[in-house]
């Protein structure tokens, strides 16, 4: 426990200020780099429960597509697969 905190209101919101300190144990520090980034909330038993959002499972493909399509490694890797049967197919 980091000490009592006041809840203040600011404007429509609520929120509590603390110290940095509060934040520095391992488990904050690996998923928590700077302000703005996300926290999961839920109340239980009457106590606000702060923890590091998850990540979505996605995040980062797209950068990183962008990078493979920039170094020219974008080429399809089964270019032209088919089945034998392919061309019996009527659609």
């Amino acid at each position: 426990v980091y000490g009592r905190r006041v809840l203040d209101r600011m404007r429509a919101l609520f929120g509590v200020i603390h110290e940095r300190e509060a934040l520095s144990e391992k488990a904050f520090q690996s998923r928590l780099q700077k302000a703005g980034d996300e926290l999961a909330l839920t109340v239980e038993k009457g106590r606000v429960i702060l923890i590091p959002a998850k990540a979505h499972p996605r995040s980062g493909w797209a950068q990183a597509a962008a990078g493979i399509a920039a170094a020219g490694d974008d080429a399809l890797v089964w270019p032209d697969f088919q089945n034998a049967a392919d061309t019996e197919l009527v659609w």
